[in-house]
């Protein structure tokens, strides 16, 4: 019996880039190789266990749909002078660590500074359920207020207007809260038909 061959590969990959080292155009790099990806806010107030502060740096999480080697991934940094990738376990956890959220004691940066290219989504990974379920009540809370000031008596006019002016709407709708809002839609209805 032979013994399997490890599998070194993933689909979430993290590396470092250096503002000195690395090209000008590394985003436009980046964006060539046409996978979602989110990079921190310039890390430039991190501080060694001696007390001086590291050198400025970007942390940058390339999340792609399939598994990747590592010698593909370093293909990718070779071209940005990064130091050597690093495996991602869990999303989450580096979305959390690109603003030092679960880490009280290191500068806190700002979640509005992660920038996110092809189609990465990161934000969920960014807010704690509690905070994830005060803003879909929030959402519910404002299309049922919406759809008392327009008189709206059907699901399809709300959907249609979600669809082209309110994409938060339009997320929640498909996503958990049509059950819902159509039965607040269908209380409406049978009050304005008695």
């Amino acid at each position: 019996m032979t013994a399997q061959k490890k599998d070194d590969r993933t689909r979430n990959w993290t590396f470092i880039v250096y503002p000195e080292s690395v090209p000008e155009n590394w985003i436009e790099i980046l964006n060539a190789e046409q996978v979602p990806f989110a990079v921190s806010p310039l890390h430039d107030k991190d501080v060694n266990a001696d007390g001086e502060i590291k050198k400025p740096h970007w942390h940058v999480m390339l999340m792609y749909s399939g598994k990747k080697s590592f010698n593909q991934i370093k293909e990718i940094t070779d071209k940005l002078n990064s130091p050597v990738p690093q495996k991602v376990s869990n999303a989450k956890g580096m979305a959390r660590y690109f603003v030092h959220l679960d880490n009280p004691e290191k500068y806190q940066y700002s979640k509005e500074d992660i920038r996110v290219f092809g189609g990465a989504d990161i934000k969920q990974h960014l807010t704690s359920a509690s905070e994830q379920k005060n803003e879909r009540y929030d959402g519910i809370r404002e299309m049922c207020k919406f759809i008392d000031e327009r008189g709206i008596i059907e699901f399809s006019d709300l959907m249609a207007y979600a669809m082209d002016n309110r994409a938060d709407w339009f997320e929640l709708l498909c996503d958990n809260s049509a059950y819902v809002i159509g039965l607040y839609i269908k209380s409406r209805r049978h009050q304005k038909s008695e």
